[in-house]
């Protein structure tokens, strides 16, 4: 049994990147470090292939605006069209979240058309070609900023394995009229016989909470009512916990100086941690990109590299859609999600891609 309980994690990382401090959040975070670290391979790949690095500040600009337009509209259209064009103004509430790499990706292959139009020397399937190495592997940091979010998350794995995402019951808890000092969900060493193999697994919730004029009895009432209400009637609790509804809640009570430490026993549903899945995924294609053009640089034939993205990234994509929550509730009815859907024409683009451009062949070596 304690092996078992050592292959599941309880998943609930604070979103801000400092304490104190929680503008500065794990997602922006890695999502500027995606256009940051790119940036610079393009100035290394511009500089090695002889031209003006300059330029790669004015892509820079039409790739931060296509991805930030394009994921936000991809997700109004394909996701949740109603719910936006009744109310236009809430398109612009982008820090409410909702973005799709799909549509990212549209507009990105938009924007880099015009980017080529307006750039004498450089054509448009030379600059895709190298902009699709640096966004695999800005795409694998936003994964991972997913994560630290814990959103785009797997179905149940149905077994002891797999993580817990617990941050959304802990924000729950801290909307309570409870004067908590801190809240920390953690997988309890000592409930390894509680393990049954299904997928359903022990979790424990820590509160400490600032005595005020609580009696230990007004607090247990009172944790008896709200705390079993917020770990079971809540959307995302029953997604993420599986405590049963009729049973009593199981808790404990430490009377300390200042402070009372409530522990609370639940059990939390094991998910595939599919964004780790997808980062990787993503990095293995940067870096099999960036090798092939490490090898053959000007010599491959225009198409090739931008093929192979769309092949690869987006039927990962496909494959992992089938371990992932919906993201809306019409797709739960649909034998492939709307993810999924999205993906086969652009499979199908890269396809003909690398077909046209194998039928070129690699350019001769200039000596």
């Amino acid at each position: 049994m304690l092996e078992s309980l050592l292959n599941y994690v309880v998943w609930d990382p604070n979103q801000a990147v400092f304490s104190g401090f929680e503008r500065l959040r794990w997602y922006s975070l890695f999502f500027a470090m995606g256009f940051i670290i790119s940036q610079q391979f393009m100035v290394y790949f511009f500089r090695k292939e002889g031209q003006d690095e300059t330029l790669v500040d004015k892509l820079t600009i039409y790739m931060v605006l296509a991805t930030i337009i394009g994921a936000r509209l991809g997700h109004v259209l394909f996701y949740e069209p109603e719910k936006y064009l009744s109310n236009p103004i809430d398109i612009l509430k982008v820090w409410e979240g909702g973005l799709a790499s799909h549509g990212a990706a549209i507009a990105i292959l938009f924007a880099l058309w015009i980017y080529s139009k307006r750039t004498p020397g450089q054509s448009y399937l030379w600059v895709v070609d190298r902009i699709v190495i640096v966004t695999a592997l800005t795409g694998a940091l936003i994964r991972f900023g997913n994560l630290m979010n814990s959103e785009i998350g797997g179905k149940d794995t149905g077994t002891d394995s797999g993580f817990v995402f617990a941050r959304d019951a802990e924000e729950i808890l801290e909307t309570l009229k409870v004067p908590f000092e801190s809240i920390e969900a953690y997988k309890p060493i000592d409930r390894s016989d509680e393990l049954q193999g299904t997928g359903i697994v022990p979790v424990n919730f820590e509160l400490k909470i600032n005595k005020g004029n609580f009696s230990k009895e007004d607090l247990s009432a009172i944790l008896e009512r709200d705390i079993k209400y917020a770990l079971t009637q809540f959307k995302s609790s029953k997604e993420y916990l599986a405590e049963p509804v009729e049973s009593p809640l199981n808790f404990e009570i430490i009377e300390q100086p200042n402070s009372y430490l409530v522990t609370v026993k639940t059990f939390g549903r094991t998910k595939y941690p599919t964004q780790i899945y997808e980062a990787l995924s993503y990095f293995v294609i940067f870096l099999i990109l960036l090798a092939l053009w490490a090898k053959y640089k000007s010599r491959l034939p225009e198409g090739l590299l931008l093929g192979l993205f769309l092949i690869s990234v987006f039927g990962m994509r496909f494959v992992w859609e089938f371990l992932k929550e919906v993201q809306v509730d019409f797709e739960q009815s649909m034998q492939f999600n709307m993810g999924q859907l999205l993906s086969i024409p652009l499979v199908l683009i890269g396809i003909i891609l690398v077909g046209r451009a194998l039928k070129n062949g690699i350019k001769a070596e200039k000596i």
